[in-house]
Order: C-alpha cells, then sequence, then structure tokens
C-alpha cells in the first residue's frame, strides 16, 4: 500500500509528492461527580450513535489541549485531565478515515450541555451501556473499566 500520491500544481505542473498520514484525534472519558458515572455524546454528524467526547486535533495543539477544548465544545465541561488512558491507531476504528486517537481520563463537576457535534449529553455508568457505541469505543471504555478496577491507568497523572 502507498503512503504517498503525486499531486499536480496547477500553476506550473509540477508534481508535489503529498503523504497520506493518519489524522491525529483525541477522546475523552469524563468522569462525572461521585457515582461512578462518565459523559457521553449523541453524535449529530455521521456516524450517527453514542460516542466518548472528542474530536481532532488542531495544527500547532497539543493533545493535552485537544482534550480539554473538544471536551468544553461538546459538552460544555471544563475537565481537569487524570491520566492517559491509551492510544488507539486500528485503520477501521473510524469508518472515516485512518486516525490515531490519545484517549484520556478526565474529571468535571456541573451540568453537562450538548455542543458543536453533539446533538445531546448521556451521562451513564459505563459498565451498563445499553446502546451501541460509534467507532472503537466499546473497546476504549472496556479498557477504562479494566485499568480502573486495578486502580492504576497506564499513562501519566496530570494534576
Amino acid at each position: 500500500m502507498s503512503t504517498y500520491k503525486y499531486i499536480t500544481c496547477p500553476k506550473c505542473g509540477t508534481k508535489i509528492r503529498t503523504y497520506n498520514n493518519p489524522v491525529p484525534t483525541v477522546d475523552i472519558i469524563i468522569e462525572l461527580g461521585q457515582r461512578g458515572e462518565i459523559v457521553l455524546i449523541r453524535r449529530k454528524n455521521p456516524p450517527f450513535g453514542l460516542a466518548i467526547p472528542g474530536g481532532f486535533v488542531d495544527y500547532g495543539e497539543k493533545v493535552e489541549e485537544a482534550a480539554v477544548r473538544e471536551a468544553m465544545e461538546e459538552t460544555g465541561l471544563d475537565v481537569s485531565l487524570k491520566a492517559l488512558l491509551g492510544v488507539y491507531s486500528d485503520p477501521r476504528r473510524d469508518p472515516r478515515l485512518h486516525t490515531i486517537s490519545t484517549v484520556f481520563v478526565a474529571e468535571a463537576t456541573g451540568k453537562p450541555r450538548a455542543g458543536d457535534d453533539a446533538e445531546a449529553v448521556v451521562i451513564v455508568k459505563p459498565d451498563n451501556i445499553k446502546e451501541k457505541l460509534c467507532f472503537d469505543h466499546k473497546e476504549i471504555i472496556s479498557d477504562y473499566l479494566k485499568q480502573k478496577r486495578k486502580g492504576q491507568f497506564l499513562g501519566i497523572f496530570y494534576n
């Protein structure tokens, strides 16, 4: 499989090599309050369904900044990052394109509200989700539950 292609400059006709690289994204498992609940969103854009809040990293932005920004845009919550859960890179994880997601665990207080790509906010116990989840979010939540039960997350802890 080729990881690059050539495009032609419309002005001068020069062939330019461009790379077909995966796109960086973030997802944030937001723990809300003391009852063991997390925040999910109902997507208003395809693919439709329930998802962990998250999105694309902007050019020049750190993944930590993107996580905080995406959480605010989609849920209205100001989050504090607690830990890095993992990195998910299966080329099939997103039906739209190949993404690599850095997944954080965060905490927040307050009342979430849907915004940006979120049609609605759903508060759930992570071990009792009845609806199908988008992307590879079922796997991510499963990993979150396993690590939480062990009392440790694999990644860096934030203060």
